[in-house]
């Protein structure tokens, strides 16, 4: 599914037309004023994290987006999800992704799938600190569970192999295969200055990280400043014209939302 159209700078973009208004940004953030954290996943040492959104802000099982750094010699403690689906993708430095004990070199760009039932942590083996965003879904099972539509524990889906992108080279990474829930893609787009690009999906959330650069997203009479380490959740149905001030780089991750009752009779 694509979620965003560029346009060349100065050309006319496309608004694909909406069949609802709910609020274009649900949420805006920047790193600024990140927590520290001391012994996260039971490892020693300090991580800086900031919470960009959860279940409040979102439609989609999303349990959070999230930022996190550790400085070097430092580790997110290796720990296990029974529950959920994640990734981590690898903002700035240099790093070891652990998963169930082997370790991965990851640097940026690098983009780590976790099913559920895996072992996982992360490592920077690098000379400055390593920065990383964190997306984690609700898998299937535990979302029926959660919205009293079952009543069983669903149980920890089998274990599956290591899936590491590089997204800064292949610049859009399905999920499918590997995940079974709301996460479904995830995608790097580079804007020159004076460049557009129009963000939306009628189904889906979209969570948009700006990795470099500054810029201006508009929604209707809503407009948000975009610079480096913002990072903005759109609404379903909405409809975002991104305008690039200098050159931008965009991570966006599309959450899909389940359909309204009367949508899905």
């Amino acid at each position: 599914m694509s979620v965003a159209s560029t346009t060349r700078p100065g050309a006319a973009a496309t608004v694909p037309p909406a069949d609802r208004a709910p609020r274009p940004f649900r949420s805006i953030g920047t790193v600024a004023g990140a927590a520290t954290v001391h012994g996260v996943h039971g490892a020693a040492g300090r991580t800086h994290w900031k919470c960009f959104a959860g279940r409040r802000q979102l439609a989609s099982p999303t349990e959070a987006v999230e930022w996190a750094s550790v400085p070097p010699g430092g580790l997110s403690g290796e720990h296990r999800h029974t529950r959920t689906e994640e990734i981590y993708l690898v903002l700035r430095g240099r790093g070891e992704f652990l998963f169930n004990g082997t370790p991965h070199p990851v640097r940026p760009g690098s983009l780590a799938l976790t099913r559920p039932g895996n072992v996982h942590g992360l490592r920077n083996t690098g000379e400055a600190d390593l920065d990383w965003w964190v997306i984690e879904t609700l898998a299937p099972g535990t979302d029926a569970v959660l919205s009293g539509a079952a009543s069983i524990h669903p149980g920890v889906p089998a274990m599956g192999d290591v899936v590491i992108h590089d997204l800064f080279k292949e610049r859009a990474v399905s999920t499918d295969g590997v995940f079974t829930g709301p996460l479904r893609q995830v995608e790097a787009v580079e804007l020159e200055p004076g460049g557009r690009t129009v963000l939306g999906a009628p189904d889906a959330e979209l969570a948009v990280f700006v990795h470099e650069g500054e810029g201006r997203a508009a929604s209707g009479d809503a407009t948000a400043a975009l610079s480096s380490d913002t990072c903005v959740t759109l609404g379903a149905g909405t409809s975002t014209t991104v305008s690039a001030t200098s050159a931008l780089r965009l991570l966006i991750v599309t959450l899909a939302v389940p359909p309204r009752p009367e949508e899905a009779s």
